[in-house]
C-alpha cells in the first residue's frame, strides 16, 4: 500500500531524515518508536505532504506521491492525525467534524461517517454543539480521530495519539484503533508508549537520529532484550 524508498528530508540545513525507507501493506498497524527527535513525526508530515524530501520517492497504492500537495494526499486517501490534536478551538465538535470531509462531495456518505464517529466516541455525540477549545485532552484526540476518519481515508496516520492521557484513557484510544484498523482502515502509527504500540501492531521500525536501526515483526522486537531495555523501562 505504502512505500518509502530512500527519502532524505531537511529542516533548512538540518538534516532530519537519512536513507528512510519503509513499507506498511494494506490491512496493517505498523508502529513506528524511538525517543523524542528521532525524526517519527517528520516522517508522518512528509508521508502527509506537509514537508518535501530533497531525495528518495514515496509511493502509495502504486502511484507516486512525492511531493505532491496535503489536499491531494489527503483526496488520495490518507488522513495525518497530528501530534497534540490541533482541533480548531474556536470551532464546534461538529463543525471540526464537518471540516474532515471538506474534499468530500457524497453527502450520504458524509452523514454515515458522522454516525460512524459518533459511535466509536460516544462522548463526541454527547458534545457536539460544544467549542472544541472547552474539551478536555482525552476528548480533543478523539475529536482530531474522528475528523481524520470523516475524510474516510484508506491509511490514517496517527502521531503520539495517547500523549498527556489518563492510563485508563490510554487504553482506551488503543481499542479504538484496533476497532478504526478491523473495520478496514490500515493504520502507521507514532507512540512514544512503546509497550502499548507494540501490543496492537503487526511490525515495527525503530528510527534513531533520522535513520531506521531496526524493523520486524512487533512481537519479535517487544520480545528483543535491546528494545526492551531502550524503550520499554527494562521490562
Amino acid at each position: 500500500m505504502l512505500k518509502v524508498d530512500q527519502i532524505d528530508v531537511y529542516y533548512g540545513n538540518i538534516q532530519a531524515l537519512k536513507e528512510v525507507s519503509l513499507e506498511v501493506n494494506e490491512g496493517e498497524i505498523v508502529t513506528l518508536i524511538g525517543a523524542n527527535g528521532a525524526g517519527k513525526s517528520t516522517l508522518l508530515k512528509t508521508l502527509s505532504g506537509l514537508l518535501k524530501p530533497k531525495k528518495g520517492t514515496i509511493q502509495y497504492l502504486g502511484d507516486t506521491i512525492t511531493g505532491k500537495q496535503a489536499q491531494s494526499i489527503v483526496k488520495a486517501g490518507i488522513s495525518h492525525v497530528p501530534e497534540g490534536r490541533r482541533v480548531f478551538a474556536n470551532m464546534t465538535v461538529e463543525e471540526n467534524l464537518e471540516l474532515g470531509a471538506f474534499l468530500r462531495k457524497d453527502s450520504k456518505g458524509i452523514r454515515e461517517d458522522f454516525d460512524r464517529v459518533y459511535e466509536l466516541f460516544p462522548r463526541l455525540l454527547e458534545r457536539r454543539k460544544q467549542l472544541s477549545g472547552t474539551l478536555s485532552g482525552g476528548e480533543q484526540q478523539m475529536l482530531a480521530m474522528g475528523r481524520a476518519i470523516m475524510a474516510r481515508p484508506k491509511l490514517l496516520l496517527l502521531d503520539e495519539p495517547s500523549m498527556g492521557l489518563a492510563p485508563l484513557l490510554v487504553k482506551t484510544i488503543f481499542r479504538i484503533i484496533e476497532e478504526i484498523n478491523h473495520a478496514g482502515t490500515t493504520i502507521l502509527l507514532v507512540e512514544q508508549n512503546a509497550h502499548m504500540a507494540l501490543s496492537i501492531a503487526s511490525r515495527a521500525y525503530v528510527i534513531e537520529t533520522g535513520s531506521v536501526m531496526v524493523s520486524g515483526p512487533a512481537k519479535e522486537l517487544q520480545a528483543s532484550e535491546e528494545i526492551k531495555k531502550a524503550y520499554l523501562g527494562g521490562l
